[in-house]
């Protein structure tokens, strides 16, 4: 809650992934099939124009108790917006809004975000889910990409058939180790946005863990987003640690809530048809010690081809489409469980 009590988000700067919340007094969430979101539903944004009806179900039918922070963790500035009766905003992808139409439908719906189709404000397509913030008080957020790589093999393709050095790469390739990139690189001043992602999962633990910490905020603090060089074990360890600042009902929390989303991800008829690429899970906890973990960002997302499946374990290599995902998952679940002490 911000300063004086009022119901205004508060600003987190140098962070980007946007959860929030805010109290609207009175009135029913709209159903997206039935009918379009109008002023007069959403009476603070005198800009809301009409609802696209690609929605899945109605919104939850509860409000939130009290307003909630807006939380920025990491990610691309300026994707999301605020939105009214508990959800969020962001940019529409058209990639995205079909993998929530589809999770909508499958076994993984209680880990994802709940999808409420397309709205558009201020002539921009905004793809509309639940804010995952609304039962928390003055929550800590941490925010886990997940999967041995971050970017899609046609990605590596594209680089390739049409290379496109980039100088803002290149820089903040020097700004971590001025000796990383090649002589043809620093004569160019850039690197290609693939050459970047790779060398940038080396550092971390994407590679030897399967999963990396982006971002965390605890309450009442800054981000804290200095991760790119946490690679091995010990190091992940002792972030998470300060995360949960050693509670071990947290960490029980979050446990429970990922061995519950991995027993699902390996019958999740949607996981085994997805390369899931650049997704990420979000961790949420509050002082009264209850904990969430919901999987988010499914912008890289891609349908496989009809004759292939994955297990989300396999090693990658070209061509296979493996992402590595569940790999990670459980070395995550694993390094959690040996935070807890021995009984």
């Amino acid at each position: 809650m911000p300063p004086g009590g009022g119901s205004e988000p508060i600003h987190f700067k140098r962070c980007h992934h946007v959860y929030w919340g805010k109290v609207v007094a009175g009135g029913t969430y709209p159903t997206p099939r039935s009918q379009p979101m109008t002023k007069s539903m959403f009476c603070e944004n005198s800009s809301w124009t009409e609802h696209k009806s690609c929605g899945t179900s109605s919104l939850l039918s509860m409000t939130p108790t009290k307003p909630q922070q807006w939380l920025q963790v990491v990610g691309h500035a300026g994707s999301f917006r605020i939105g009214n009766y508990g959800t969020l905003l962001k940019k529409f992808c058209e990639g995205e809004q079909q993998c929530y139409l589809r999770l909508m439908k499958d076994a993984l719906r209680p880990f994802v975000p709940a999808y409420h189709g397309v709205v558009q404000l201020d002539e921009q397509d905004y793809n509309m889910m639940d804010n995952l913030l609304n039962h928390f008080s003055t929550p800590a957020v941490m925010d886990c990409k997940m999967g041995s790589r971050t970017y899609l093999e046609e990605e590596l393709c594209i680089a390739r058939e049409r290379p496109q050095p980039r100088k803002d790469m290149y820089e903040k390739m020097v700004a971590v180790d001025p000796e990383a990139p090649t002589p043809q690189e620093r004569a160019q001043q850039a690197v290609l946005k693939t050459r970047y992602m790779q060398w940038r999962e080396t550092l971390s633990s994407t590679t030897t863990l399967g999963f990396r910490i982006e971002g965390f905020k605890k309450a009442n603090e800054e981000c804290h987003t200095n991760f790119k060089r946490t690679k091995s074990r010990e190091q992940v360890m002792e972030a998470l640690d300060n995360f949960v600042e050693s509670n071990t009902h947290i960490v029980w929390g979050y446990l429970r809530r990922l061995k519950q989303l991995r027993q699902v991800l390996e019958t999740s008829e949607f996981f085994k048809t997805h390369e899931v690429v650049g997704s990420s899970l979000l961790f949420v906890h509050d002082w009264t010690g209850r904990t969430g973990v919901w999987m988010i960002d499914f912008g890289k997302t891609t349908a496989l081809p009809p004759d292939l499946t994955l297990d989300h374990r396999t090693p990658w290599v070209q061509g296979n489409r493996e992402d590595g995902y569940l790999w990670g998952l459980d070395n995550l679940i694993d390094v959690l469980s040996d935070m807890l002490p021995l009984t």
